[in-house]
């Protein structure tokens, strides 16, 4: 599968590299720092692109950047007609403090506005990056901890759960866009129980629903 990353940062930088290591074609693009990109390139075996180039060809686009980048970003991309973009992007400030969007709408919602054309689906923003390389490592053994997914385009949501179990969790299906007004709240959480509490960032977590 041919993936474009757009964002340099760690999520970007790691997923882009496992994915690589998957057998995807990956393209890394948007970065402050063009050599960046081309040390990411270098070590992942992948390639890199400017954004229209990256995201023209693709099967699927990360959207990886700081919600202050959003507009810039997708400013380069096109209309994304037609296009699987899984985002995860939490839209914080500048200080990455406090979220700036919602209770009556989401940054998944409103990606969707900027974006209409595309097939969003939302993922990858609830599980710290330092959690990606040790789930990858174990990605043979079960249960797998989950990775909660949300979007309105069942085929784009599928394609994406074929992703996120490459990389060694379980998709957990929440719903529509909509959900976004919830689940990036609870991405807060997830940040506050890796960075703020003890026993190191990896975190991960399952969901069961127990039988009677």
């Amino acid at each position: 599968m041919n993936i474009a990353i757009l964002g340099s940062g760690l999520i970007g930088a790691k997923l882009g590299s496992l994915w690589a290591q998957c057998g995807h074609s990956v393209t890394f693009a948007y970065s402050r720092s063009p050599q960046k990109l081309e040390r990411l390139a270098a070590q992942a075996n992948a390639a890199t692109a400017t954004v229209a180039d990256a995201v023209s060809g693709a099967d699927a686009v990360l959207l990886a950047v700081h919600w202050s980048r959003v507009n810039d970003v997708l400013g380069q991309t096109g209309d994304l007609a037609g296009t699987v973009v899984l985002n995860c992007c939490v839209p914080l400030n500048d200080s990455d403090s406090q979220l700036v969007v919602g209770m009556t709408t989401s940054g998944a919602e409103e990606l969707a506005r900027k974006r209409p054309k595309a097939r969003w689906v939302s993922c990858f923003n609830t599980a710290p990056s330092e959690s990606f390389a040790k789930v990858f490592a174990r990605r043979t053994e079960t249960p797998r901890s989950n990775l909660l997914v949300y979007g309105d385009d069942s085929g784009a949501k599928e394609l994406a759960g074929g992703l996120i179990r490459d990389i060694g969790f379980e998709p957990l299906e929440a719903g529509g866009l909509r959900t976004g007004r919830f689940v990036e709240p609870f991405a807060m959480v997830t940040a506050e129980l890796a960075y703020g509490q003890p026993g190191g960032a990896a975190l991960v977590y399952r969901f069961e629903k127990l039988q009677d």
